[in-house]
C-alpha cells in the first residue's frame, strides 16, 4: 500500500476588463509574471495558465476575422507562452467575453475530456454581452471548469448580477458523464468582471479617501459579493480569499487615478470551490498562494487581476494500478484528442 501525490500543480488565473482595448506593442511579461515574480513554488513557471478578459474587441469586422484565427489577445499572449514551452489548449469567446487555457506541453497526455460551453445574459439571455464562458477538463483524471464571467453592471443592479449568476448556473451544460453541470466538478475556479459594488450611500470620494488610507478590511464589508456569500443568495458555493489591493474599478484610461464618476469598486474577482472528500482514496485540496492587482497598465478602466493556486492530488492505502485507475481511468471517458504537435499560432 503507498501514500502518493499524483499531482501538485501551479495555476495562475488572469482576468481584466480591457475596455475593448487590442494589446498592439504594449509588453506583457509583468502580465503573465513572466518577469520572475510568478509566486509558484521555488518561483517556477506555472503549469497552467487560465487567461479570461472581458469586453475583447468585438466590432463587426473584427468579428468575422475571429471566425478564421484566435484573438488579438490570444495571439499576443500566446506568442509570450511559446517561448516557455507552453500549448494552447482550448479557448472560447462570447461576444466581448474570452476565456483561453495553456498548459505546460509536459501535461497534454494528463487532459482529456476537453469542453467548452457559453451562457447569454444580456437582453434577458438574448444577448452576449454579458454572461459566461468556461473551458471544462479532465485534469489528472479530476474534473475542473474554469468558467470566466461578466455580469450586469452599475451599483443599482445587483438583482440582474444575482439573476446572471443562477441562469450561468442553471444553463451551462457540459456533454462528459458525471460532470453536468458547473458544480458537479471536483474543482471550479470562476472568475471575471462580477463588477459587485459597496453597499450603503458612501460617496465616491469618500470610498476614495478610504481606499488611500488602506481601510481595505472595513470597505469589504459593505462589498456585495461578500454580503452575497454570506447570506447564501449566490456565490456561496466558492471561496474567495479577502482582497489585500486597492479597488480595481474605475480608473481614468492612461493613469492610475479614480474616475470619480463611479464609487472605487472590487468589480474584478477570482474565486475557486474545491471537493475536498468526494472519493475514498483521494484527497483534493486547493491551496492559494497570491491575489493581486497589476498597477502597470493603464490601458482600460479596470486593473488586470491574477491569483496563483496549487491544485493537488493525494492518494493514499491504495496500489500504484489503483491509483491509475481511479485518477486516469474512470474520470476520463472520452480519448484525448488534443495533439500539442498540431498547435500554431498565425500572427
Amino acid at each position: 500500500m503507498i501514500s502518493s501525490t499524483i499531482a501538485d500543480l501551479c495555476i495562475f488565473i488572469l482576468t481584466w476588463n480591457v475596455g475593448t482595448h487590442t494589446p498592439k506593442d504594449r509588453p506583457l511579461s509583468s502580465l503573465l509574471a513572466l518577469n520572475g515574480t510568478t509566486n509558484c513554488p521555488d518561483n517556477r513557471m506555472p503549469d497552467l495558465y487560465v487567461i479570461g478578459m472581458q469586453e475583447v474587441n468585438t466590432k463587426p469586422s473584427k468579428q468575422v476575422l475571429n471566425l478564421f484565427q484566435d484573438d488579438a489577445w490570444v495571439l499576443k499572449i500566446a506568442g509570450y507562452l511559446t517561448e516557455y514551452e507552453y500549448v494552447k489548449v482550448d479557448s472560447k469567446q462570447l461576444q466581448g467575453i474570452l476565456i483561453t487555457l495553456f498548459a505546460q506541453r509536459q501535461h497534454i497526455p494528463h487532459i482529456k475530456d476537453i469542453e467548452t460551453e457559453e451562457t447569454r445574459t444580456g437582453l434577458g439571455g438574448l444577448w452576449g454581452n454579458k454572461g459566461a464562458v468556461s473551458i471544462r477538463l479532465s485534469l489528472y483524471g479530476t474534473g475542473v471548469s474554469f468558467v470566466c464571467a461578466h455580469l450586469a453592471a452599475h451599483d443599482d443592479k445587483l438583482s440582474e448580477r444575482i439573476e446572471d449568476y443562477h441562469q450561468i448556473v442553471d444553463n451551462h451544460k457540459y456533454p462528459t458523464k458525471g460532470y453536468r453541470t458547473i458544480f458537479d466538478h471536483d474543482f471550479v475556479f470562476w472568475f471575471g468582471d462580477l463588477n459587485f459594488r459597496l453597499s450603503g450611500d458612501m460617496s465616491a470620494w469618500d470610498v476614495r479617501a478610504d481606499v488611500e488610507q488602506g481601510k481595505f478590511a472595513e470597505l469589504l464589508k459593505l462589498d456585495q459579493l461578500v454580503l452575497l456569500r454570506e447570506s447564501g443568495n449566490a456565490f456561496s458555493l466558492l471561496e474567495e480569499q479577502l482582497p489585500n489591493f486597492a479597488p480595481t474599478f474605475k480608473f481614468i484610461e492612461g493613469t492610475n487615478d479614480y474616475d470619480l464618476k463611479r464609487r472605487p469598486a472590487w468589480c474584478d474577482r477570482i474565486l475557486h470551490r474545491v471537493q475536498h472528500d468526494r472519493y475514498p482514496a483521494i484527497t483534493l485540496s486547493v491551496n492559494q498562494l497570491s491575489y493581486s492587482s497589476n498597477m502597470d497598465y493603464t490601458l482600460s478602466d479596470h486593473k488586470p487581476v491574477s491569483a496563483v493556486f496549487m491544485y493537488k492530488i493525494e492518494a493514499s492505502n491504495i496500489t500504484d494500478e489503483e491509483v491509475y485507475e481511479l485518477t486516469h481511468g474512470s474520470a476520463s471517458t472520452v480519448p484525448n484528442l488534443f495533439n500539442a504537435d498540431l498547435e500554431e499560432f498565425h500572427w
